[in-house]
C-alpha cells in the first residue's frame, strides 16, 4: 500500500498503461490509506461511495486507456461540483447542496480518465469568513492538520488537498486560489502547485470569491504531475511541455518585500540562484509590488457571483444575507471566529466607485507587469506580493528543500507566458529537492 502511495501520477499512469497495476488495486489503496491515516489529519470531507466501480470499469476498458487521466485517482477541494457529492465550501450554511452536475472541469477530468475519490476539506468558504479563522478550519469539519506536525500552519485554503497529496491519499488533488490558495499551501506541505493563467479553466460549478481573480488549480508531488493534471481539467489539452536548457533561462528576482523573509530562507533561495547561475542562468533584479486593490475586487463580487452561483444550486440559502442571518442565528457553532468578511461583502456591490478604481488599477497595472516580465521566462518572488494574483497571471510553487526544522520549505514564482513559465520551471526543479514525504 505505501509503495503506490509514494509514486507520482506520471509514474502510475506508466505502470497502469503496461497493466503492471489494476487501478482497482490502486483505488483501494488510497482508500484504505484514508481509512487509517485521515482521522488524524481531517483532510477529506466525503468519499465519493462510486469511486471502487468505476476503477473496477476501467479495468475491464480496452479501449481510450491511452487517455491522459487514465486510471488516476483524485480528490477535489469541497468547493468545486461533483455530481452526488455535497458542495458546501466547508460551511454548514451549504450542508444540504448536493451538486447535480459536475463542475465543467471536473466532466473534464472523468472524460480524460480520472476517478473522483471524494472531497477535500478547506478553509471555510476559501479564508473569505473572517481575518480570524485559522487555516483550514470549517464549521463543517474542524480543522485540518499538517501532515509533517499537527501543530504546523497548514496554510489555506486548498488545506484538505495539499494535506492529502503529502500524507499519500492521492498522487494529486483539485485546488482553488484567489490569492495563494494554492500555491501557498503547496510551500506549506512540501508539494507542488500550480494556479494557471486566469481563465484559462472553466470556473463554473465552483463556489467563487471572485469571479475576476478565482482559478482552479492542481496539487502534487511534482509540477510534471501539476501539469498533467491541469491539462486534464482543461477543454483542451495542452500540448507537451519540456524543460528548458539552463544555460538559457532568464529569471527575474522580484525584491519586493524581500526583508520581510527570514534569514534562512534568503539562504536557500541563494543557494539555489549560485547552482543556477553556476549552469549558466541570468538573473535580473525587479520590483513588482503588492496591490490593495485586489482585496477591493474581492469584497465587491464576492456578493454577486456567490449569488449567482446559489442560484443554479440544491442549497436552500440562496443569498449572503440569507447565509449571514443562518450563521447569527448559530453563533455557537457558526460564530467561533466570526464573520467580518462575510458582513462587509454584503455591504458591498460592483457598481461602488472603489470597485471601479480597483479594475481600472488592474488594468494599468497588468499592462506594466505584462512588459517588465516579457523578457523573462519565470519571475521568482522573495517576498510577500500578491501581483501576479491581482494581474491574473499563472503562478506556481516548488518544493524547494527540506528546513533545517525538519519541515519543507517552498517557492513560489510567475511569469507573463505560461508555457514559457512552466517550462523553466521544469528546469528549475531539477535544482530543488524533491518531495520528501512525512512520517505518518
Amino acid at each position: 500500500m505505501d509503495e503506490l502511495c509514494r509514486m507520482t501520477a506520471l509514474e502510475l499512469r506508466t505502470e497502469i498503461r503496461k497493466r503492471n497495476i489494476g487501478i482497482e488495486e490502486l483505488t483501494s489503496s488510497y482508500l484504505k490509506r484514508i481509512e487509517k491515516y485521515d482521522p488524524m489529519l481531517n483532510t477529506v470531507s466525503e468519499i465519493n461511495e462510486l469511486a471502487i466501480n468505476q476503477a473496477r470499469k476501467l479495468d475491464s476498458q480496452k479501449s481510450g486507456r491511452d487517455a491522459i487521466l487514465f486510471g488516476l485517482p483524485l480528490l477535489v477541494k469541497d468547493n468545486i461540483d461533483v455530481a452526488g457529492l455535497h458542495t458546501t465550501a466547508g460551511s454548514l450554511a451549504l450542508s444540504d447542496n448536493k451538486a447535480k452536475d459536475s463542475a465543467p472541469i471536473v466532466t473534464n477530468i472523468i472524460h480524460n480518465g480520472g476517478i473522483i475519490l471524494g472531497k477535500t476539506n478547506m478553509t471555510e468558504f476559501a479564508n473569505f469568513t473572517s481575518q480570524g479563522m485559522p487555516n483550514g478550519y470549517s464549521s463543517k469539519s474542524g480543522i485540518v492538520k499538517n501532515a509533517y506536525d499537527p501543530n504546523k500552519d497548514p496554510s489555506g485554503s486548498s488545506t484538505g488537498s495539499a494535506v492529502a497529496v503529502s500524507a499519500g491519499f492521492c498522487s494529486m488533488a483539485v485546488g482553488t486560489d484567489t490569492s495563494f490558495s494554492i500555491v501557498g499551501c503547496a510551500t506549506e506541505n512540501g508539494i507542488a502547485g500550480l494556479k494557471p493563467q486566469f481563465a484559462s479553466l472553466s470556473s463554473k460549478g465552483i463556489v467563487p470569491i471572485s469571479s475576476t481573480l478565482d482559478s482552479a488549480g492542481a496539487l502534487s508531488k511534482d509540477l510534471s504531475d501539476a501539469i498533467l493534471l491541469y491539462s486534464g481539467m482543461r477543454d483542451k489539452s495542452f500540448a507537451p511541455i519540456h524543460p528548458v536548457p539552463v544555460k538559457e533561462l532568464k529569471i527575474g528576482i522580484n525584491l519586493y518585500n524581500k526583508e520581510m523573509v527570514s534569514d534562512a530562507q534568503c539562504q536557500r533561495y541563494e543557494r539555489l540562484f549560485g547552482s543556477l547561475r553556476r549552469e549558466g542562468a541570468r538573473f535580473f533584479e525587479i520590483t513588482q509590488p503588492y496591490s490593495p486593490y485586489q482585496y477591493r475586487i474581492m469584497q465587491c463580487e464576492f456578493k454577486r457571483d456567490l449569488e449567482t452561483y446559489l442560484s443554479h444550486s440544491s442549497a436552500k440559502l440562496k443569498t449572503l444575507n440569507d447565509i449571514i442571518a443562518f450563521y447569527e442565528a448559530n453563533p455557537q457553532t457558526m460564530m467561533k471566529y466570526g464573520i467580518s468578511m462575510l458582513q462587509e461583502a454584503a455591504q458591498k456591490s460592483t457598481n461602488d466607485l472603489i470597485y471601479k478604481e480597483a479594475i481600472a488599477e488592474r488594468a494599468r497595472m497588468r499592462s506594466q507587469v505584462i512588459d517588465e516580465l516579457k523578457d523573462y521566462d519565470v519571475c521568482i518572488m522573495t517576498g510577500p506580493t500578491n501581483i501576479m494574483h491581482f494581474v491574473g497571471l499563472p503562478s506556481l510553487a516548488l518544493n524547494l528543500c527540506m528546513g533545517e526544522d525538519g519541515f519543507p520549505k517552498g517557492i513560489i514564482m510567475y511569469g507573463a507566458d505560461e508555457r514559457r513559465l512552466l517550462a523553466a520551471a521544469l528546469t528549475i526543479e531539477t535544482y530543488c529537492d524533491p518531495f520528501c514525504p512525512p512520517k505518518l
